[in-house]
């Protein structure tokens, strides 16, 4: 029996597309289709919407392979298809609630379009995108009822992609989490999977509502470690504390570990807010109030407000004051600016009355869609050019590497806030820059 399956992937996002690439990297024939013409007409050009690292350079490859095509049809991606990836948008409602309309219409579309595999097997309908527990029941019920009498296997199959790393989580992942209702349906995903777990990658399988629900506790707990560590930063300030040696302490144990345990000014990015928020409802529609959630969510904000309080101490008035902005991104190499504390800073900072200028790598022109009043430069030395003070948001690697006199000659004030704790206090001091990190105590400079 060939390894080599036909696969559709409905939804070309930073999950959908990083799916589709990864699964024709592994052999599999791969259609992949979006609503959006757009972006399907740059995909056919061989051209990713958004950045991520060794993204395009392996769309080339399975492209000239003639491994992976786009449509804008659903339609013509799942004719033939042995198995459907739904990898579309779950955005929050203003409640918190995810917003599953398009899984729903996604799944609609897939059951009206598909045609028997002609291994004589269901179609297996694999939900990719983040969802409550409880939608693999729900997506069952659409397929049947709008194609009575057609065998569908639904699988619920939880992506773990960080922004930046997303390609090769995909191809090196630390798990593969698999939940089917039946044992049809794990065979073909161990099909699906083969050379991954030739390789000795772990597969957990289990029902399909567990696998939705550790998806959303993955993410929540993620969140919850980075809160807990800005909160730790909160207290350190308070206490005169450096939080970098408490988390190192902290981290040292086995049983805590140091990946998440990073001060700074907050979580940002499309995963973390909603998922938090869509747990958080769940949870309480099923009975169970969850308010620490909600408490990693209150001092995520928390965490940004420090950053501007921190210019406001430095500046005392902020009218009229140039500030630069370092990284826009909501972290470092994606140019996603969704839900980005460095945009929450930069609005809290226009609200004040101060002009923000603000470089990025990469996500300038998206954060400028976001903040149409954002100036912005095309290096950091130009948004440093006359600042009253500097804030570093997003920890990009080639901002550990500036010419910190060249920094300070530039500036109206040598005052930078690091919202990353990116730079060392002890440099900072030699090069004559009043410094505030983040949970750490503050270098400042006083007159002659």
């Amino acid at each position: 029996m060939s390894l080599s399956m036909r696969v559709a992937v409905v939804g070309t996002g930073h999950v959908g597309l990083v799916t589709a690439v990864a699964l024709a990297s592994l052999g599999h024939q791969v259609k992949g289709a979006d609503a959006d013409r757009e972006k399907v007409r740059l995909l056919k050009g061989g051209i990713p919407p958004f950045y991520e690292p060794g993204l395009a350079q392996a769309l080339a490859e399975v492209m000239g392979a003639g491994r992976l095509s786009f449509h804008e049809s659903v339609a013509e991606a799942v004719s033939g298809a042995e198995v459907v990836f739904i990898c579309v948008g779950t955005p929050p409602r203003e409640d918190g609630e995810a917003n599953l309309a398009a899984v729903e219409r996604s799944a609609r579309e897939v059951a009206r379009a598909a045609s028997a595999p002609d291994t004589g097997e269901p179609l297996v309908v694999v939900e990719k995108s983040t969802v409550p527990a409880g939608t693999a029941e729900r997506l069952r019920l659409v397929l049947e009822r709008e194609r009575p009498g057609f065998a569908f296997e639904v699988v619920s199959n939880p992506e773990f992609l960080r922004e930046g790393e997303a390609l090769r989580d995909a191809l090196c992942p630390t798990r593969i989490l698999v939940g089917a209702f039946s044992a049809k349906g794990f065979a073909v995903m161990r099909r699906v999977y083969a050379p991954l777990l030739a390789k000795g990658v772990k597969l957990i399988e289990t029902d399909p509502a567990t696998a939705e629900l550790a998806k959303h506790a993955s993410n929540a707990f993620l969140a919850l470690k980075v809160s807990y560590a800005n909160a730790l930063a909160r207290v350190c300030e308070r206490a005169g504390a450096d939080v970098e040696v408490v988390v190192e302490v902290m981290g040292a144990d086995p049983r805590i570990g140091r990946d998440f345990l990073r001060p700074g000014i907050g979580w940002g990015g499309y995963c973390f807010p909603k998922d938090l928020a869509a747990f958080a409802r769940l949870a309480d529609r099923l009975g169970y109030p969850f308010p620490l959630l909600e408490e990693a969510a209150r001092i995520n904000e928390e965490a940004a407000r420090a950053a501007v309080d921190k210019v406001g101490e430095a500046l005392w008035n902020l009218e009229d004051k140039r500030i630069a902005l370092l990284g826009l991104s909501y972290k470092p190499g994606t140019d996603d600016v969704r839900f980005s504390p460095a945009l929450a800073v930069a609005r809290a900072l226009l609200a004040k009355g101060a002009r923000v200028v603000g470089h990025d790598p990469r996500a300038e022109a998206a954060a400028k869609a976001e903040v149409p009043e954002l100036e912005l430069a095309s290096d950091p030395y130009e948004a440093a050019a006359g600042a009253h003070c500097l804030v570093l948001c997003t920890e990009w690697e080639e901002f550990r590497s500036l010419d910190l006199e060249r920094l300070k000659e530039l500036m109206a004030y040598p005052i930078v806030v690091d919202g990353r704790n990116l730079f060392d206090p002890a440099a900072m001091r030699r090069a004559g820059f009043t410094y505030y990190p983040m949970g750490r105590p503050p270098v400042i400079q006083r007159g002659p």
